[in-house]
């Protein structure tokens, strides 16, 4: 019986710039997780994302993907947050 898909929820704010998702990707990719589905919309100079990732089967602990994601978001002068997609459903659920 396959394994059931573990999903995360990537969301990224700030002001645009050029190979924000690009970054954002590289570091999910270094990783081995799946980008699912994306969405991403510029308003007034304000870029904002959402990813649905896989992340059935990373290369390493959640926190360091989340730390990397942190350090990236640091850089770049962003808001990353990356939250466990169980947290979403359960607030459906109730």
């Amino acid at each position: 019986m396959e394994n059931p898909v573990s999903k995360a929820v990537v969301t990224v704010l700030g002001f645009d710039s050029k190979g924000i998702i690009a970054q954002v990707s590289h570091v999910l990719f270094i990783h081995d997780i799946n980008i699912l589905d994306i969405s991403q919309t510029v308003v007034s100079g304000y870029f904002n994302m959402i990813m649905l990732v896989d992340i059935t089967s990373p290369n390493c602990s959640f926190d360091v993907i989340r730390d990397d994601l942190n350090a990236l978001a640091k850089k770049l002068g962003l808001e990353i947050r990356i939250q466990k997609s169980e947290i979403f459903e359960a607030m459906h659920q109730i």
